[in-house]
């Protein structure tokens, strides 16, 4: 059977938290959407990488977790209808005769849009992993490369590696919880912020937690439940630490996967856009967030808002240039408060 194509305004690809902003800055003009996101969630990176790790640079918003933030920003777009397609990976994307543009996905859904919105973060992401054999009989069992739920830790005797700002985050956040946290890294020096780092040796300075120098080597255990790890120490010297979960945060290798293949500019592995639209160099495919790059480029979620709001304003010129578009606020508006079912 034929799969019938979904006709919209937009098709945003990903649905973090920019595409997700995107939906409203695009309701507010009238800009119907469908979003595809490759995870089975919404929410990007935020959900998925750290939902209970706390972000505190969001406007008005002194302290939210990525999982809240996810659900808020649903909850804004929610009264302008979106579509949400998960577990869906966008492999084809041309342009029409008739200046739309025709979207395909893995899963066999076909959707033709006046503009396409790339928010797909860095693209698909995956965990740097420490070079230590073995290892996969221990991955999902007692070796994680992220952590969803801070629950699943409690009691554990914990041993996280790494020294960037994911590794003292979650030393800080899990060690109230956990019946013993270590962390290890090759050197003094960290990449985190310095007030994390500071809390850390304070920890360890009240003997809530152990600090080791070195890299491990081996793991010790039998049916992917750890019971150690040898550690060689900047002295040459080997080691043995008990832990029964090991946490290494070693970063992320960002794969641009099918968008590599769309005949975009691209600039290591970002897509450059100008500051004026977020418009890609193919006109009517914008991209927001991470995922693009110009000069002065913050990758920060604020940005990311920032960087949307614009783009709804040059999208819905371009989707429809002959209609009148005056800007608008949704504090003194009533037709905009009345789409947002509070007039």
């Amino acid at each position: 059977m034929t799969q019938e194509t979904i006709s919209t305004d937009v098709v945003i690809i990903g649905a973090g938290p920019c595409g997700l902003f995107a939906v409203f800055e695009l309701g507010l003009l009238d800009m119907k959407c469908h979003l595809i996101d490759i995870l089975d969630k919404p929410g990007g990176q935020c959900a998925e990488l750290y939902p209970e790790k706390p972000i505190y640079d969001i406007p008005a918003l002194p302290v939210v977790s990525g999982q809240e933030l996810t659900e808020r920003l649903m909850e804004q777009a929610e009264p302008f209808g979106p579509q949400y397609h998960y577990n869906e990976m966008v492999e084809e994307l041309e342009k029409l005769e008739d200046g739309r543009f025709r979207v395909k996905t893995d899963g066999g859904l076909v959707f033709e849009a006046k503009v396409v919105v790339i928010a797909a973060g860095g693209g698909s992401f995956q965990p740097k992993k420490p070079p230590i054999p073995g290892i996969e009989a221990y991955e999902g069992k007692s070796v994680f490369y992220s952590v969803k739920r801070m629950e699943n830790f409690r009691n554990k005797n914990v041993l996280i590696s790494g020294g960037g700002d994911s590794a003292l985050d979650w030393t800080i956040n899990l060690q109230p919880i956990v019946q013993s946290m270590q962390l290890i890294h090759r050197r003094d020096g960290f990449r985190a912020a310095p007030d994390s780092v500071n809390k850390m040796h304070a920890l360890v300075e009240e003997k809530k937690m152990q600090f080791h120098l070195g890299q491990i080597t081996a793991l010790h255990g039998d049916n992917g439940q750890l019971e150690g790890v040898t550690v060689k120490g900047n002295d040459n010297n080997e080691f043995q630490v008990e832990c029964d979960t090991l946490l290494p945060f070693f970063g992320l290798t960002m794969k641009l996967g099918p968008i590599a293949n769309w005949g975009l500019n691209l600039h290591e592995n970002l897509v450059p856009v100008d500051t004026e639209k977020f418009q890609t160099s193919e006109p009517g495919i914008f991209a927001i967030g991470d995922i693009n790059t110009y000069p002065g480029k913050l990758k920060l979620i604020l940005s990311g808002f920032h960087e949307a709001a614009l783009m709804s304003q040059a999208a819905v010129r371009y989707a429809y240039p002959d209609a009148k578009v005056t800007f608008q606020y949704t504090t003194s508006s009533t037709s905009l408060q009345k789409k947002l079912g509070v007039a």
